[in-house]
């Protein structure tokens, strides 16, 4: 049974399944019940993480996972982001065992509390595990009022009495810069996503912290601008590099493996080698990052640790009323692979102290 099978079923259009099976706007209240009811009788599964009985009953024990979309980064077709899709697979890991079932929902943030109030009312959940990427505190408050047991992964403000669950983003990307200057590196790009938020802010106050503390600063020049979202070459980029061919860094820092997937392959059609005359670093330790040519240096993030101690919270705080919120940091790795090297400087390769690296972060 396929989307297509339903709504031949149904006498509707198959995008009206798509809305009615995902609890959007844009059908009538009579019109869903039809769909389902077709959908239900067939056996047909929505999602992969949730079994067709689970779906279509209202259920005690359900965990929500929310992703608000924008045109950002947390886009409509956020899913098939790899960093995304590792993190929601993770969950359902976390919660398949836990006697809870669980249902993603994605819903338009300008239309947050209505669209949220509207599915928690046809189908109410125990708890929402929120994805606050691109989240102010403001809208964070609005989930919470509509469903007082969530936990926020990708985002934290302090000042909310809410639970956050995040990657140490300032951490990891004090690694990458510390590496690069232990391997000799001065001249480092940065290169930034062109859309921002709190976790991008982090990972670079955790680089310039590393740059102080070496007494370095980020020059204006070796700073660059990209789409965090895009994994091909990018004109901007390459312009700018064209522009710079004889006075490049010798090392550049991404915010996110996408970008430096971008750079590298921008580099490539340039003929310029990685790492042979620019290293590049990454951050989230994509599986994408695995399989470029050259594999990818990055950072780490324990997706599996932050996705298990935010369901943990959250059914605790569920089963048990826990009135006790936590905001909880996960640290991060350096994994070192081949797109990144030492400054090929005869003068300075013998002063540079090398970092030893544990055996296990080297893939």
């Amino acid at each position: 049974m396929r989307l297509d099978d339903i709504a031949k079923l149904a006498n509707v259009s198959k995008s009206a399944v798509s809305l009615a099976l995902n609890g959007k706007n844009g059908v009538s209240e009579e019109t869903r019940e039809k769909i389902v009811k077709i959908a239900q009788e067939h056996g047909y599964i929505p999602r992969p993480i949730i079994k067709a009985e689970q779906y279509f009953q209202t259920r005690n024990k359900l965990l929500r996972f929310v992703a608000c979309t924008n045109s950002g980064i947390v886009t409509e077709h956020y899913e098939s982001l790899p960093f995304f899709m590792e993190l929601i697979n993770n969950i359902v890991k976390q919660v398949n065992p836990s006697g809870y079932s669980l249902l993603v929902t994605s819903v338009d943030i300008n239309m947050l509390k209505e669209e949220l109030t509207r599915l928690e009312q046809e189908q109410p959940s125990s708890g929402i595990l929120l994805l606050g990427t691109n989240l102010t505190p403001e809208q964070i408050n609005i989930v919470s009022t509509i469903q007082q047991n969530i936990v926020v992964l990708e985002t934290c403000f302090e000042t909310l009495n809410t639970n956050f669950v995040i990657m140490n983003n300032v951490h990891g990307a004090y690694l990458a810069g510390n590496y690069l200057i232990d391997l000799g590196h001065t001249e480092i790009g940065y290169i930034e996503s062109n859309s921002r938020m709190y976790n991008f802010d982090m990972i670079k106050k955790g680089f310039l912290q590393s740059l102080s503390e070496h007494g370095l600063k980020m020059k204006t020049e070796n700073l660059f601008s990209l789409s965090p979202t895009m994994i091909s070459s990018q004109d901007v980029f390459i312009e700018k590099i064209k522009k710079r061919s004889h006075n490049l860094p010798t090392a550049s820092f991404c915010e996110a493996d996408y970008m430096a997937i971008s750079v590298i392959k921008s580099l490539f059609e340039l003929g310029i080698h990685v790492p042979d005359e620019i290293s590049v670093i990454g951050f989230d330790n994509i599986f994408k990052s695995r399989v470029i040519t050259q594999e990818l240096t990055t950072i780490h993030v324990k997706k599996e640790k932050m996705t298990a101690i935010a369901v943990e919270q959250l059914i605790n705080q569920i089963e048990n009323n826990d009135s006790d919120r936590i905001n909880m940091f996960i640290d991060t790795e350096l994994v070192v692979r081949k797109s990144s090297t030492f400054y090929k400087n005869e003068n300075k390769t013998d002063k540079v102290k090398f970092n030893k690296i544990p055996s296990n972060l080297i893939n």
